[in-house]
Order: C-alpha cells, then structure tokens, then sequence
C-alpha cells in the first residue's frame, strides 16, 4: 500500500519472502519486514525489473536484532521479475524476503512514488 498526503493512494498485490508469516527479525529468516516504513532510495539497474528500496532496517529493527547477537539483514526492495538471463539462485524464494510485484506495477510504482514516500508493509 502506498501513502500520500491524502491517504492511501493505491494498493498493490505482492509476493513476499517464503516465509511471509510474521515479521523479519533476522538476515536470512525468509520473511519480509512488516510495519511502516519509506522509499529510501531507487535502483534502475537492478537484476529486477526496477526497483525501489524500503527503509528496512529501521532502529528498533536494528536494536532487537543485536539484543538477539544476530544481523537484521538489509537490502529490501520493491521489484518487479528477473530481468531476461537472469536466473535467481534461490527457486523456492526468489523474492530473498523482498515485495515482488508485476513488471507493470514496479513501473507504476516507480514513477509514482518519490524517494520519503511511506510505505506500509503487512503480509
């Protein structure tokens, strides 16, 4: 879902790391961050078509992860598929804990939202 100054712009449907129940804790659990957080950066030449990176960790993220003596992970991004040729090294979850959306959708999104856009996040 994505927020503007009016509320809720549009919804998306999205694919989500393999274990989609719950929110991400750690680097490698399989689960994507649930909650609020913001577009943060944009990657045009990524092995996706498009994609645009959510503000995950964030510090309570990062605080439970070290209270735990382990990583939070890092690197999540709304994308859409593998670019031609790219094969992804993981079948049964491709997505590696990202939001997966259609090439159509990444490019809506990516052309609509700016970087500080709020995102919300919930499986």
């Amino acid at each position: 879902m994505l927020d503007g100054a009016e509320g809720v712009v549009r919804r998306f449907p999205m694919g989500l790391g393999f274990a989609p129940e719950g929110h991400k804790q750690f680097e490698g659990d399989g689960r994507t961050p649930e909650g609020s957080y913001v577009i943060d950066r944009r990657n045009p030449n990524s092995l996706f078509h498009l994609s645009i990176g959510i503000s995950y960790p964030n510090e309570a993220d990062i605080a439970y992860a070290r209270a735990q003596g382990r990583s939070p992970g890092g690197d999540i991004f709304v994308h859409g598929g593998p670019r031609p040729g790219i094969d992804p090294t993981d079948k049964r979850d491709w997505t590696a804990g990202c939001i997966a959306v259609t090439d159509r959708e990444i490019e809506d999104i990516y052309a609509m939202v700016n970087d500080g856009t709020p995102i919300n996040i919930y499986a």
